[in-house]
């Protein structure tokens, strides 16, 4: 059985990893919007980008998830995957949250891009031409920013799960904010040595050493 637990473990870690990486380039691609390179195919791989985020982490909490709820909340609470891909949904609640704001600050017009290609959800497009018996042109805006408030819906009920089974501690908020955004040292935080040495290495995440820009 500990081998089958390390195996899943090691397998989320490097989900995690993936989800890392995944969201610094989404920041990376968050930054083009509005300035001179900023253009339909870019708001296109912000798209995918952005979904394959949001994936990732609904899979991964589908794997870390069950487990702690079938354990004690104290023997779950000390697991490293569990912390990490808290922090990582804390950081892509931000990014969608700026992603939100700067497609509706800066609208893209896509229609050349679609032309001749499906848009990201053109289904309910196509049942609406058949009722109303008229020709409906996409609306890119608007899915996206409709498609990221479902986004950031399903990411905040992952986060308040994956809380229930975090550490309890009063400066969790400030904790979360110095680990995940400056990656400082966090031994001096925790009353237990044990539980801080889970979060030593957070520094090393290449995602949550970098200023934000909005």
């Amino acid at each position: 059985m500990k081998p089958l637990l390390a195996t899943i473990g090691s397998f989320v870690l490097q989900l995690i990893t993936e989800i890392n990486v995944q969201l610094a380039l989404f920041r990376d691609l968050l930054i083009h919007i509005g300035q001179p390179h900023d253009c339909p195919e870019l708001r296109e791989r912000v798209r995918r980008l952005r979904r394959a985020c949001v994936e990732a982490t609904k899979t991964t909490s589908q794997l870390v998830l069950p487990n702690c709820k079938k354990s004690t909340s104290d023997g779950c609470a000390e697991q490293p995957q569990l912390v990490l891909l808290y922090f990582m949904a804390q950081l892509l609640l931000r990014e969608l949250a700026k992603c939100h704001r700067l497609v509706q600050l800066v609208p893209m017009d896509m229609t050349s891009y679609y032309e001749n290609r499906a848009g990201p959800s053109n289904f309910g497009n196509v049942i609406s031409q058949i009722l109303l018996c008229k020709q409906i042109t996409p609306d890119f805006n608007q899915e996206e920013l409709c498609s990221i408030v479902k986004d950031t819906q399903e990411i905040t009920r992952i986060v308040n799960d994956i809380q229930e089974y975090l550490p309890q501690h009063e400066n969790l908020n400030h904790l979360e904010s110095n680990i995940a955004l400056k990656g400082d040292d966090v031994n001096g935080l925790w009353r237990s040595k044990r539980r801080g040495s889970l979060y030593k290495g957070m520094g090393v995440l290449c995602c949550v050493s970098r200023p934000n820009y909005l």
